[in-house]
């Protein structure tokens, strides 16, 4: 950051009174611009036992897989903002479940926060951020060709918990409480 989205003027790095880091502060109006993490929201959409995967048709790790994420709009809730993502990038109709995943990715400066999901119907399709999309079985699933770290945590953490049966029980859980 180098101006003020106040009033323009140039910030200085400082550690200001009763902060404990350095932050951009601006020496004429006094407005402090916090720098946080952003929120990256998604699903393991699942029909009848496969999973729905994307093809990245963006950098970065174009060509590689993930599930449905991206960044968390302002207005809307995790839940939305994940079911959005699905919607976007594989045209998918999804129900948003109980939380699967939070992932702390510090050298990017992110949180990512996954769900279960249900997908509502088979009609899906690439949309502008993917080259593909597959429903695919977890033994067709290219791990070797997973975009992230946290897609991959995320997707044996689901595994994990549809070996053990858990899946049914956190999607009623999730439905009962929902307003």
């Amino acid at each position: 950051m180098n101006y003020c989205s106040n009033c323009g003027t140039p910030v200085v790095l400082r550690i200001p009174e009763g902060e404990h880091l350095p932050r951009h502060v601006c020496p004429s109006c006094a407005t402090i611009h916090y720098q946080n993490p952003k929120l990256v929201v998604g699903c393991v959409p699942e029909y009848e036992g496969r999973i729905l995967i994307c093809k990245r048709a963006i950098e970065p790790r174009v060509g590689y897989w993930t599930i449905p994420a991206g960044f968390m709009e302002n207005g809307e809730t995790l839940q939305q903002a994940a079911a959005r993502e699905s919607q976007e990038e594989a045209l998918a109709d999804v129900e948003i479940g109980s939380l699967l995943a939070i992932v702390h990715v510090i050298h990017a400066h992110q949180v990512h926060v996954f769900f279960r999901a249900k997908l509502r119907s088979l009609d899906i399709g690439a949309g502008p951020e993917s080259l593909e999309v597959q429903l695919v079985t977890p033994e067709q699933i290219p791990w070797q060709d997973i975009a992230f770290a946290s897609t991959d945590f995320t997707l044996r953490r689901y595994l994990e918990d549809r070996s053990a049966g858990l899946e049914q029980h956190h999607f009623a859980e999730f439905n009962r409480r929902a307003p």
